[in-house]
This record gives structure tokens, sequence and C-alpha cells, in this order.
């Protein structure tokens, strides 16, 4: 009998994609959000959106908020 603790997830920040591995793995999206903003600084204030793709792996998409120049 095999046992699936939690379901694979991936995290798309813009164009990069980075694929859960054992350091990601059974942390909460606040924990791996603040593991992601110290090399992703546009994820802190981003906004999060997750769906499950046909796989059954979880998509986790950061979009970056507008800012304005000034």
């Amino acid at each position: 009998m095999t046992e699936q603790s939690t379901p694979n997830r991936i995290f798309k920040i813009g164009t990069t994609t980075i694929a859960q591995d054992d350091s990601l793995a059974g942390k909460s999206l606040d924990e791996i959000k603040t593991i992601l903003q110290r090399t992703y600084p546009e994820v802190a204030h981003a906004t999060v959106r997750e769906i499950t793709l046909e796989d059954g792996t979880v998509a986790v998409h950061y979009i970056p908020q507008a800012g304005k120049k000034g």
C-alpha cells in the first residue's frame, strides 16, 4: 500500500518554475513564500493563485502586483 501525504506542487514566478523538493515538502504556502522571497522579492506582495493540473499536480502562481515608478 502506498501512502501519499501531499500532492506534488510547482511554484511559478513569472517565467520561472520551481518544483517542490524535500526542502519544501510539508510546508505551508506562507512558509514557502518566506523562503522564495529571499531570491524573488516580488513574491512578498504577489497575488497567489493555486490550480490543480490534470495529473494532480498543484500549481501555485505568484502574480506580482503592478507598482508605480516614481
